[in-house]
């Protein structure tokens, strides 16, 4: 059966929208903090955050945060704010990695919106984007756990390490699916796996339930990285928050290309250096690039494999009680499993 992109079914809609609601309270704080903390006397620098910042995005790194830290009581202590605090750092871990990457992939567009880069240049885009991982640390630090502060701190090393191996294999048409993995383990799914792993540290779990949240926002984090390669080729760009078929212009190497070139052609093999190797891309290339994608089974393939990991990560959430958090975050997978479908 022909893989179907469409808007996500109204299920999976309803999932997502269940641990919103169970965390909006904490979200309208973490708001108000990330507000607060792009606060500078240089004009720039709150214009550049909040330019990415206000744009939108459905921020599902800081509620993993503060769902995790909830499905384990830490919410229910008063007066306690260090899962808003880890929460904000998450989102500004995030929003400083897109600033950055917009500038490696030269890209023009970001959640609907003209890049950073392109209205400020990127200068201002990537010194920004190192403010707001300062501004990161600092919260981190004022919670005053050291283990929070040594998971986020090590993700933020991690990322860094994911997003110099996608340089690295930047057009490389033999990059393996193990290969490509990495990448997206380091570059994406480490900081969904630190958000929820954070959680239960807050709450003084032990490594067990610690290990757990991990696991389920690694899953989590492959699953939708893994469902956005499949969407760069044939979804919407209010689904993707930037321009269909990026990722082929800027001659990525995603797994559904490294699926499709293992099995292809020598026609199609010179189709792909052509057009991902050396950048000489003419109007039809992507339909025709979709078109081998479909004959291998390729976009097929990866959300299966989307699909088992986000198994995984349901599978982890075992080690927790029954109850709606729980169940919300069985929704979160299944949302975004389900964006592509």
């Amino acid at each position: 059966m022909p893989v179907t992109i469409e808007n996500p079914k109204p299920e999976a809609e309803a999932g997502l929208n269940d641990l919103v609601a169970l965390v909006a309270d904490g979200m309208a704080r973490v708001n108000t903090t990330i507000l607060s903390r792009t606060g500078s006397e240089v004009a720039m620098i709150p214009e550049v955050a909040n330019h990415l910042i206000a744009s939108g995005g459905k921020r599902l790194r800081p509620i993993l945060t503060l769902a995790c830290a909830q499905l384990c009581g830490y919410a229910d202590a008063e007066g306690r704010d260090g899962d808003v605090k880890l929460a904000a750092s998450v989102e500004f871990m995030h929003t400083a990695t897109l600033l950055h990457d917009d500038v490696v992939d030269e890209s023009d567009m970001r959640r609907g919106r003209v890049a950073a880069r392109i209205k400020w240049g990127n200068e201002a885009s990537v010194l920004v984007g190192d403010f707001l991982l300062g501004q990161a640390f600092r919260m981190m630090v004022e919670v005053g756990s050291l283990r929070a502060l040594d998971i986020l701190s090590a993700a933020a090393t991690v990322i860094a390490e994911g997003e110099v191996m996608q340089l690295t294999n930047a057009k490389n048409l033999e990059t393996d699916e193990a290969a490509y993995l990495a990448v997206i383990r380091g570059k994406t799914a480490e900081l969904f796996a630190a958000a929820c792993e954070v959680g239960p540290v807050l709450a003084g779990r032990g490594e067990a339930e610690q290990a757990a949240a991990r696991a389920y926002g690694m899953g989590l984090g492959i699953a939708f990285q893994l469902i956005d390669d499949v969407l760069d080729y044939g979804g919407t760009s209010a689904e993707l928050g930037k321009n269909v078929g990026d990722d082929f212009r800027e001659g990525k190497i995603t797994l559904p290309i490294v699926l499709a070139h293992r099995r292809g052609t020598a026609e199609e093999r010179a189709f792909w250096q052509r057009t991902l190797q050396r950048g000489e891309i003419e109007d039809g290339d992507l339909e025709t690039a979709l078109a081998i994608l479909r004959r291998h089974g390729a976009l097929e393939e990866t959300m299966a494999r989307a699909e088992g990991y986000g198994a995984e990560a349901r599978a982890a959430l075992d080690a927790f009680p029954d109850g709606p958090v729980k169940a919300a975050l069985l929704g979160a997978v299944e949302f975004c499993v389900a964006r592509a479908h």
